[in-house]
């Protein structure tokens, strides 16, 4: 008998629960003192960045390729040269996803998958010193 595979996306309980965690991101990013200059590199009104991180993460953890299908390969990196990318922006970020993901994924062992690559990721887009 053969296990089937179930993608993070799935593990962590699929599209409510992306939905739910790049919610809470933006929420975090817009509300948190100690993310502002991450939230000064992004729009004023922050549903258009929502939408991208939720069609991006979605893919990403193994659900539908929504980024890919409506947008084409994300070039994250060159996509975020607009946007001066330093170590206080990026710890930022990761402060307010931490956050998100610690309140949304409930599975400590899932969270423990889904941050490092995350971090990494966030390390790649540092644009500045």
């Amino acid at each position: 008998m053969t296990e089937k595979v179930i993608t993070l996306y799935e593990a962590i309980g699929g599209d409510a629960v992306v939905r739910a965690l790049t919610h809470r991101f933006y929420e975090l990013m817009d509300a948190l003192p100690e993310a502002k200059h991450v939230r000064a590199v992004h729009p004023p009104a922050l549903a258009g960045s929502e939408e991208k991180f939720y069609e991006y993460l979605t893919g990403y953890l193994g659900g539908p390729p929504l980024y890919t299908e409506k947008r084409g390969h994300p070039r994250l990196r060159s996509r975020h040269f607009v946007a001066k990318i330093g170590p206080v922006e990026r710890d930022e970020w990761l402060l307010c996803f931490r956050r998100a993901l610690e309140e949304t994924v409930a599975n400590p062992k899932l969270r423990e998958i889904v941050l490092p690559p995350i971090e990494r990721l966030a390390y790649h887009m540092q644009n500045k010193e």
